[in-house]
């Protein structure tokens, strides 16, 4: 959407309906703030703090009545 075609519709807004969008509009101002902030991931943060068991892929004792 162009500028001009997005200030034409704004245009033909009533004023209490133009407040609104004025209103969303900061609100999406500062939620794009928000985002841009956030921090950025690290790969390899975890690595060597999670493990599991040797046994995983063993199926499990309540189930052997099933299979």
């Amino acid at each position: 959407m162009t500028n001009t075609t997005l200030l034409e519709k704004y245009e033909t807004l009533p004023d209490v309906l133009k407040f609104e969008a004025s209103l969303f509009i900061d609100f999406l101002l500062y939620k794009s703030e928000q985002i841009s902030e956030k921090k950025q991931r690290v790969p390899g943060f975890l690595k060597g703090k999670i493990s599991m068991s040797d046994d995983f892929d063993e199926p499990l004792e309540d189930f052997k009545d099933y299979m």
